[in-house]
């Protein structure tokens, strides 16, 4: 099955070449190309991609504000941000906004594809060096949605030890080392999560992680 991808950046030489990197691939497509926010929006909704690399900095209709947009459409496509900064304040809005993974710009083209294979899965792209930084940095710092407690009381201990992990950017196999459990019983428990607290996505879980005290941010150094 090919995924089908738009990606949207407002430099022309950059978008080109995200576009060859895609299109090089057996299992990718690109769709169509956006040059700024507002035409992300249009073009999501009218492409139906399965993935959309968003640049978060372009005139108009910025990436975050993009990606809100297009994740409260109905059945919206998994959002990549795409940023020149790893330590870039604004990508914590798009965690909430409803991204499901960041990428640096510099990104080789083979981790590039894969990004964009693991977001089309439904899994998240928790890089160490994007997210979890981003994570350790501002998640403690900015205003919370309400997180109903009654979501958390349905998690089991061992589902509560799993979103834990889940917090500190572990993979399902790091996951399944730390707790001695089969990987395939680490999925099991992860999609438990997801569905328990309403999470889209592992980020989202990540988030709501974070906001219930479940994971502290590390002190800066």
């Amino acid at each position: 099955m090919t995924i089908k991808v738009l990606v949207a950046d407002d430099q022309d030489l950059v978008r080109a070449g995200l576009c060859m990197i895609i299109d090089a691939r057996d299992d990718l497509e690109v769709v169509g190309e956006a040059g700024d926010g507002d035409q992300a929006v249009r073009e999501a909704a009218r492409l139906r991609p399965d993935v959309v690399l968003m640049d978060v900095r372009m005139p108009g209709m910025d990436g975050i504000t993009a990606t809100r947009q297009i994740i409260a459409a109905a059945d919206p496509p998994k959002v990549i941000i795409l940023t020149t900064f790893d330590l870039d304040e604004p990508l914590y809005a798009a965690l909430r906004a409803g991204a499901s993974g960041f990428l640096l710009k510099d990104v080789r083209p083979p981790e590039l594809a894969d990004a964009v294979r693991v977001v089309a899965r439904g899994e998240a792209l928790l890089a160490p060096t994007v997210t979890r930084r981003l994570l350790d940095r501002f998640v403690a710092i900015q205003p919370n949605e309400p997180v109903l407690p009654e979501r958390l009381a349905e998690l089991t201990d061992r589902e509560r030890e799993v979103l834990t992990l889940v917090a500190r950017a572990a993979s399902n196999a790091e996951i399944a080392r730390h707790l001695v459990l089969a990987e395939a019983t680490v999925k099991t428990h992860v999609s438990a999560v997801l569905r328990k607290l309403g999470a889209r996505d592992r980020v989202q879980a990540v988030v709501i992680a974070y906001d219930l005290g479940i994971a502290r941010p590390r002190p800066s150094a």
